[in-house]
């Protein structure tokens, strides 16, 4: 076997942070082709670098574990682990606060008061921006020219304000790191803003983008402005060059080959995500508007063209996105949606009128925060944009001639057919508004179309077409195409009962007159039982329809909806807003609370219930306890009669003689006195 190279351990500080993450998590999976020294086949890959306060593990949960029990470290248990390491690397590239370069400070200069006492060779690697270069200028010969300002040249820079504590920690790295002898080699990485993996600093345009809730994405300030930018994965393959190349030159860029301007960038993200339009705000209202903090604007305000050869030169990797953001929009948009998990729900519903699909369909878009395709509302909405495309006076007579011809053709052809569309009209509106960036981004549900194998065919196929090359590997039909396709059903005993039952006014606006209704239950029988089906269209694409029977004891369909919910899962999208959940808080706070007040005047209640019901056994007991005496006395009463009678008959007027004798007499001992009288009086008689 050929020399293997030893595992190298390599420190990286904040993987919590978007960067660091990333780069650790690159790192970690780094490894080295062990071949066979005979044939040249490799037989193993083994890692080339043991993470030290993460773990050798992409699991991003698993390192910001072990970054916390890291970041609870004194600098005193903190040093031995760095003594420990091959490689520090120590990013402060984005949003780092003083304390963040203090600590970066103390790092490189604690490292080199041990140097004395390394085994080994250890490499610093400070991970710092292009915004110490902020405020660097062309040679004045130059400034009218598009010159670039080369990477030689970093030690004329001129870092932006903000930033001098990053540049005087990129002197101290500098100093620090160099020499012949020094086992300590201190490199510096100029990071240009980074992108990718679900963005950074880019975020905000890429979701403003995703919602399309603006008809225009907003842009701070002019948007002229030259942004250096560079894929987080590229950073992370920076570094990795770095280390395995050891290049002479202490200090370099690390920047992709594009020349991009802020406005350029954020047009590309809209045209792919977004309105494809943008809007110039005044810089002052993007932190009002929470679009960015302060510190993240000094970024993006940059306004530079630099040119890297180090990278270019002496570096030799696969690049993620060599020509940066705008040649690169759509793997990004993709990277983006993926990283996120933001990806589109698309739902189709089946079945009979007055079915419940309306409801149904209302309720799931709720639920996931997607779109209601309603064919009614769809039309309208078609019209009304026609209709204003018509009066606009900035738009070209073409165009206005084509939307009228349009808008004709679609008044035509529902006055034709009582106010609905012939089908192949609704299939290209249909169709127009599925393929719409919103429902492309969040998803959708909708119903009532297509009703025939044709039309199915008709409506999808061109999706499949246009999805054949697609990179990551999905299936073709992935733009409009729904993923998941419920089929509800009743019988028409059900469904005649339930139309009957209706309010006249909401029979007539739903179509659901008996005149209506009659036709419309019979065609769709006729159509499901077709040789060729919608539904079998969707079989085809392996995408198997659920069946689903309402019933008459689920009239809200809350049992439907649960069932679909646990099939299709959970929402795949942005969360609420700032403002939403804030107003959800208090919502559920005002519910918690008015559920302890019920739930306490339910004790209440029960506690006075409870007292009342005891207080009134206590008087019924009382009542039952003076009763029981009453009759006990009348009944020793009534025992007590004849001894009474008895007694005053016979005994009471000779023991009254006796006692008044006694008294009279007063006898030492009356009781032997009266037993003796008594007796005497027994004998006389």
């Amino acid at each position: 076997m050929g020399d293997r190279k030893r595992t190298r351990r390599i420190f990286v500080n904040d993987v919590d942070k978007y960067s660091s993450k990333h780069i650790a998590e690159y790192l970690s999976t780094c490894g080295e082709r062990v071949e066979d020294e005979d044939d040249g086949e490799m037989v193993s890959e083994e890692p080339a670098f043991q993470l030290v306060g993460t773990v050798s593990s992409a699991s991003s949960e698993k390192i910001n574990f072990l970054h916390e029990q890291y970041s609870s470290l004194n600098r005193e248990e903190l040093l031995p682990r760095l003594l420990d390491c091959d490689i520090v690397v120590y990013n402060i590239s984005e949003n780092a606060t003083p304390a963040d370069i203090e600590k970066a400070t103390w790092a490189i200069t604690a490292l080199h008061g041990e140097m004395e006492n390394f085994k080994s060779k250890k490499t610093f690697i400070l991970v710092s921006t292009v915004m110490t270069w902020a405020m660097t200028k062309p040679p004045e010969s130059q400034e009218e020219t598009e010159t670039l300002i080369t990477e030689e040249e970093f030690r004329k820079r001129r870092p932006h304000p903000s930033f001098k504590n990053h540049n005087n920690m990129e002197k101290q790295v500098l100093k620090l790191g160099t020499g012949k002898k020094n086992k300590l080699k201190g490199y510096v990485i100029a990071a240009g803003i980074q992108y990718g993996k679900g963005e950074n600093l880019f975020h905000y345009f890429f979701k403003v983008s995703w919602l399309s809730e603006c008809s225009k994405v907003p842009i701070f300030g002019q948007g002229t402005n030259y942004i250096p930018t560079i894929h987080v994965l590229d950073l992370a393959k920076v570094i990795q060059s770095l280390i395995e190349v050891k290049p002479k030159s202490k200090y370099i860029l690390a920047i992709d080959d594009s020349k991009n301007k802020l406005e350029d960038i954020v047009k590309a993200i809209s045209h792919v995500l977004g309105p494809g339009k943008l809007c110039q705000l005044p810089e002052n209202e993007a932190v009002p508007l929470k679009a960015f903090k302060h510190e993240e604007l000094e970024y993006l305000s940059i306004d530079l063209r630099l040119d890297a050869f180090v990278v270019k030169d002496a570096f030799n990797f696969t690049w993620s996105a060599e020509n940066g953001m705008i040649e690169n929009i759509e793997s990004l948009v993709e990277e983006y949606r993926q990283t996120r998990k933001l990806l589109p729900i698309r739902i189709c519903l089946t079945g009979p009128p007055a079915v419940g699909k309306s409801k149904v369909a209302e309720k799931l878009c709720e639920h996931y925060r997607i779109h209601h395709i309603n064919i009614r509302e769809v039309i309208n909405e078609k019209m009304a944009k026609l209709k204003d495309t018509m009066a606009r006076s900035d738009v070209e007579v073409s165009e206005q001639e084509m939307a009228q011809n349009q808008l004709e053709t679609i008044q035509a052809s529902m006055e034709r057919n009582a106010d609905r569309l012939e089908d192949d009209i609704l299939l290209e509106l249909l169709t127009e508004k599925l393929n719409s960036k919103p429902c492309r981004n969040q998803g959708f549900v909708f119903y009532g179309f297509p009703k025939t194998f044709e039309q199915a065919r008709q409506m999808f196929s061109a999706d499949d077409a246009d999805n054949l090359d697609w990179p990551d590997g999905t299936p073709s039909y992935n733009k409009i195409t729904p993923e998941y396709v419920f089929a509800l059903d009743a019988s028409d005993e059900f469904l005649t009962k339930k139309v009957q039952d209706l309010p006249q006014s909401e029979a007539q606006k739903r179509g659901l007159t008996q005149d209506e209704f009659v036709p419309r239950l019979v065609r769709f029988r006729q159509l499901s039982r077709a040789a060729e089906t919608s539904l079998d269209y969707f079989d085809e694409l392996e995408i198997y329809p659920a069946y689903l029977e309402v019933k008459d004891d689920d009239p809200e369909l809350k049992q439907i909806v649960s069932n679909i919910i646990e099939v299709v899962g959970s929402p795949k999208n942005y969360g609420l807003s700032p403002e939403e959940q804030e107003e959800e808080d208090r919502r559920r706070e005002l519910e918690r609370k008015r559920k302890l007040a019920e739930k306490a005047a339910e004790e209440r209640r029960r506690k006075e219930a409870s007292l009342a019901e005891m207080a009134a056994q206590y008087e019924a007991w009382q009542n039952n306890l003076a009763e029981v005496k009453r009759q006990e006395h009348e009944l020793l009463e009534a025992k007590a009669l004849p001894l009474r009678n008895y007694l005053m008959k016979y005994v009471m007027p000779a023991l009254t003689e006796a006692l008044q004798e006694c008294s009279k007499i007063k006898p030492n001992d009356p009781v032997s006195f009266l037993a003796e009288y008594l007796l005497r009086m027994d004998k006389i008689n």
